[in-house]
């Protein structure tokens, strides 16, 4: 007797009685008749059906039998190349290939296209037809996943990520995608050209609380990946926390933050000097803080215990239990409108091919969130490390960075819809006079930009507050 049952369990490995167990399982789902109908149907309306089953998705795999899955693979073929159907025809096809037997000869053959039925019946058996497919592939789904888990081999979070991947295919291939239509779309088109005239100085997307910013990206929208890129200590980490602080407490929006390098605590602590004003000099001091300063520490804590923030702060987090976090918060709260990661090289692939190779594992990362910002539909804003080009290049030029710098992987500059490079001038100035004269100036170089513009956006840094906001450059200020 065969250790497998008919869904290709394999009961051996697992010590269960495999008598015991075939006498509960049914045979995979199947419906031999219904997909003899609609072989049928090909046969009687070729043009409108196989069209049919083209655009409802209809795939080899929806077929139980393997004679009929070999039958709607060349009638497949036969629409496509335009090559007149009839069983005649077909029969020939299937005799050059050696495959004339394998559907049952030519008895076999007519046995399926005399089948009574008729095409007034193709929902209704279509429909039956996916039902039994959507069963099977739960099925291989599942003994997927139990192989997976008794060998052991995979990381368990590859395993989780795996799994969810599944369920999510098939979730997806049970729901039918609407038509394309182009009067729709020319509507929604037209909705969007209304709101964007209607919006004046409003931006359509998710405001980062930097205007030059949202002015040129018009807002965070749904399905972008917005990379910030910097060397070390230029306060890419302040940047984010404060499109993040803008975000919870301006608009009162939920926002995930993936910190790969700080607690959570430290990234808090950031948060609340940033909004009351009260620096970590003044904290030190302690009773020197005065009622006005402690009131408004108050009021900051109270801001963020109500709002909608949630920190994770997994060190060298895997892209994969990444998007397993990110799909369960977003399950258990719907307005999740955008998650922040510091930042994209501390974080993990656990894929063979990323083992043997570092710019094989950014590239996986970079691609899955991309993937992760579409499925969610939600922006990701992720933090990134530059090389140390800027801080190689001559003259005027130092310290100014470029595309070209993003660390380990050109993936990252094909995956992102926006990248900003940050960088303070003070930070590369020779001797203290140059110092002097930049101050706190830094810039956001908006080097790519999808949907819209680059160009730079002129930024002052508050290091005491780890903040940053908006400048108005030298020459402009002095010609006002």
């Amino acid at each position: 007797m065969s250790d497998k049952n008919t869904a290709g369990i394999d009961f051996k490995a697992s010590g269960v009685s495999t008598g015991a167990i075939a006498s509960v399982l049914p045979a995979a789902p199947q419906a031999v008749a219904i997909e003899k109908s609609l072989l049928s149907m090909m046969l009687i309306d070729p043009h409108s059906i196989i069209s049919k089953c083209i655009s409802d998705g209809m795939g080899g795999d929806y077929f139980y039998v393997p004679a009929h899955r070999i039958l709607w693979e060349l009638l497949r073929e036969c629409y496509d190349k335009n090559i007149t159907i009839d069983a005649t025809t077909l029969a020939q096809m299937l005799e050059d290939r050696k495959q004339l037997e394998t559907v049952g000869g030519l008895q076999g053959l007519m046995d399926v296209f005399s089948y009574a039925t008729t095409c007034g019946l193709y929902e209704s058996h279509f429909a039956i037809l996916k039902e039994k497919y959507i069963r099977r592939s739960i099925i291989l789904a599942s003994n997927r996943s139990i192989e997976a888990a008794y060998t052991g081999e995979a990381e368990i979070d590859h395993i989780l990520d795996e799994v969810e991947q599944d369920v999510m295919k098939i979730r997806q291939s049970a729901v039918k995608d609407e038509e394309w239509s182009l009067s729709k779309t020319i509507k929604e088109a037209l909705t969007n050209f209304e709101r964007m005239m209607n919006a004046g100085d409003e931006v359509l997307g998710i405001s980062t609380g930097f205007p030059l910013l949202d002015n040129k990206v018009n807002g965070l929208k749904p399905g972008e990946l917005f990379v910030i890129a910097a060397r070390p200590s230029m306060g890419k980490t302040s940047f984010l926390m404060n499109i993040i602080e803008h975000m919870v407490l301006d608009l009162k929006k939920t926002t995930l933050c993936f910190s790969c390098e700080m607690p959570a605590v430290q990234l808090v602590e950031r948060l609340l000097m940033a909004r009351s004003g009260v620096t970590r000099n003044k904290l030190r001091a302690g009773k020197n803080l005065s009622r006005e300063q402690m009131v408004v520490l108050k009021k900051a804590m109270d801001e963020l215990q109500a709002s909608g923030l949630i920190i994770d702060d997994t060190a060298a987090i895997s892209i994969s239990e990444l998007r397993a976090k990110a799909r369960r918060v977003q399950r258990e709260h719907p307005d999740l409108c955008c998650i922040g990661i510091d930042y994209l090289q501390l974080m993990r692939s656990h894929t063979k091919q990323a083992q043997n190779s570092r710019e094989r594992e950014i590239a996986e990362i970079s691609g899955g969130l991309k993937s992760l910002a579409k499925e969610l539909r939600i922006p990701i804003v992720v933090l990134a490390q530059l090389n140390r080009g800027p801080e190689n290049r001559p003259g005027k030029s130092k310290g100014v960075p470029m595309m070209s710098d993003l660390r380990e992987s050109g993936a990252i500059e094909q995956d992102a819809d926006m990248i900003g490079l940050l960088y303070r001038t003070a930070y590369y100035a020779e001797d203290d006079e140059e110092r002097a004269n930049a101050g706190a100036d830094a810039n956001l170089i908006l080097a790519k930009n999808r949907n819209g513009e680059t160009g730079d956006i002129p930024l002052s840094f508050q290091a005491e507050l780890m903040r940053f906001v908006p400048r108005i450059p030298r020459e402009d200020s002095e010609a006002s």
